[in-house]
This record gives C-alpha cells, sequence and structure tokens, in this order.
C-alpha cells in the first residue's frame, strides 16, 4: 500500500477509470426542500430566506447530504466531492451568511 496521502489515488488511477458523484443540487432538489427545512433549527430566527442556499443544509439537515452521498456511492461513484460548491462569502452574502 502506497505510503503518501495521494499515493493510494494515483494507484486506482492507474489501474481503471475512476467515477465521480454527480450534481448535489439537482439531488437536493428531488427531496423537494421547504424554508423550513433550509432553515432547521440553526438558523430558524435568520432574517433572509435561506431556500436555495444548498450549502446551508449540510449544517441544517445533515442527515439528507449523507443519504445523498450514500446513493451516489450506491450507484457506483468512487470520489464523493464535499457539498461546499457555494460555500463562499460572496455566494453566501446573499443569504446574509
Amino acid at each position: 500500500m502506497p505510503t503518501r496521502p495521494t499515493g493510494f489515488f494515483e494507484q486506482l488511477l492507474s489501474e481503471r477509470i475512476l467515477v465521480l458523484d454527480g450534481a448535489m443540487g439537482t439531488m437536493i432538489q428531488r427531496y423537494e426542500p421547504t424554508e423550513e427545512t433550509y432553515r432547521g433549527e440553526r438558523f430558524q430566527s435568520h432574517p433572509i430566506d435561506l431556500k436555495n442556499a444548498g450549502d446551508v443544509l449540510v449544517l441544517t439537515q445533515p442527515q439528507m447530504i449523507a443519504d445523498i452521498h450514500r446513493q451516489y456511492l450506491a450507484a457506483g461513484a468512487d470520489i464523493i466531492e464535499t457539498d461546499s460548491f457555494n460555500a463562499n462569502i460572496i455566494s453566501m452574502e446573499e443569504f446574509g451568511l
């Protein structure tokens, strides 16, 4: 087994094509989340609507995000990306976060 952190990944890449997970936003929409879903307990009194702030679901609905990751793994994904595509100051400013 490789000793470098990237060694295992490089070894797998030399053996076969690796499959990356898919779109997170599309999968989130399958759950038909409401404003309350996005808020969870953590942001109940937040003054700005959070609907469509998908990255906030990591904090408010971690079980949903984990379930989506499990679905991608069950479908054959080898690599799972974090749900943080828009988790930056520019994107979160719209939601007052």
